[in-house]
This record gives structure tokens, C-alpha cells and sequence, in this order.
């Protein structure tokens, strides 16, 4: 039987179907980097598959729950290079802190998992998505429509983020109860 599967289309424009894995049941690994992949693919049962890779496809996280159902053996899953995985090399509006929270909603999905991407998943991963692993889930505005409604400050649901800058001049808030002594 069959245990490894390398996966391409002939075309760079074409899409790769999957079809045809129905008869791999005993499928291992299976790698379908650069396939444009989206959120509409749909795998077989795959209950021995241990390793997935999607890289460089057109996947969000529509495809987790998916994952999760028809591939229970899955410990060794890589997205890098789609939308659902924040990148700095890929857009460089994400940083550390986005990819961590993507990690812990992967790991909040996909339980089992030993390494993602091309991490190993540590305990306190584990239990920090455990905790919060179904809040993290990252989204981004869907046009510039809404980026524009969301910029006007009479038309906002609220805003969290960052503030860029502090007053530490001897007016500030903070400084009002502090006495001189204290210094």
C-alpha cells in the first residue's frame, strides 16, 4: 500500500483535484504544496494520516474543523504560505504575536498535533489553547469598504489596539500620585 503521496497540478494556473485519495486508505503522509488549494476541499477519511502539508496554497481556517473529522492520526500539519497562516515574509502587517495566536487556535482544532508549521508544539502551547485556543482566531476585513467605515470615528464597534504613544511629562496621569520622596 501506498504510505507517501506527493501531490502536484501539471499547471501553474490549474487546480489540483483530490478526488481520487478514496483509494489511499492507508495514506500516511500526503503533501499538496502550491496546488491553489482553497477552503472548498474536501479529503476522504484518512485515519492514518500523520503528516499534511498545504504550503503555499489558498487555505483558511474554514478548512480546520474539516481536518480535524477525516484525519484523527494528524500530528505533523505545515500551512505556511496561506491566508489562515500570518506571515512577516508574506505580508508585513503580521508579526510574532499574530502567527503565536493562529498557532493557538490550530492547536485549539486540531488537539493531537506535535509540530505546526515548522515548530514543535510545546506543553504551554497546548494549554494556552486549551484556555483560550477558540478566541484566537485572527480575521482581517474583507474590503476596503469596511477599512474606510472602520477609520471614520463617528461609525466605529470599537476599536482594540495599541497605543503608540505615552505621556511621561510631570502632568501625566500617572505622575499626579507620586510625591517628591517617592522619587
Amino acid at each position: 500500500p501506498v504510505k507517501q503521496l506527493f501531490l502536484t497540478a501539471s499547471g501553474s494556473s490549474q487546480k489540483l483535484s483530490l478526488t481520487g485519495l478514496k483509494a489511499f486508505s492507508q495514506l500516511e503522509e500526503l503533501i499538496v504544496d502550491n496546488n491553489l488549494l482553497g477552503n472548498d476541499l474536501r479529503l476522504p477519511r484518512l485515519p492514518r494520516l500523520h503528516t499534511l502539508t498545504f504550503n503555499k496554497n489558498q487555505i483558511s481556517f474554514a478548512l480546520l474543523d474539516h481536518l480535524a473529522e477525516v484525519t484523527p492520526a494528524l500530528e505533523y500539519l505545515s500551512l505556511l504560505g496561506n491566508e489562515a497562516c500570518p506571515n512577516q515574509l508574506v505580508s508585513m502587517d503580521k508579526d510574532e504575536d499574530d502567527y503565536q495566536r493562529y498557532r493557538y487556535f490550530v492547536l485549539h482544532k486540531l488537539t493531537k498535533l506535535k509540530f505546526l508549521d515548522t515548530r514543535r508544539v510545546t506543553q504551554w502551547e497546548r494549554s494556552e489553547a486549551e484556555a483560550r485556543g477558540a478566541f484566537m482566531k485572527v480575521v482581517k476585513l474583507k474590503n476596503d469598504q469596511d477599512t474606510a467605515r472602520s477609520k471614520d470615528a463617528r461609525n466605529h464597534k470599537g476599536v482594540f489596539t495599541k497605543c503608540r504613544y505615552i505621556y511621561y511629562g510631570k502632568h501625566s496621569e500617572g505622575n499626579r500620585f507620586i510625591r517628591n520622596d517617592q522619587l
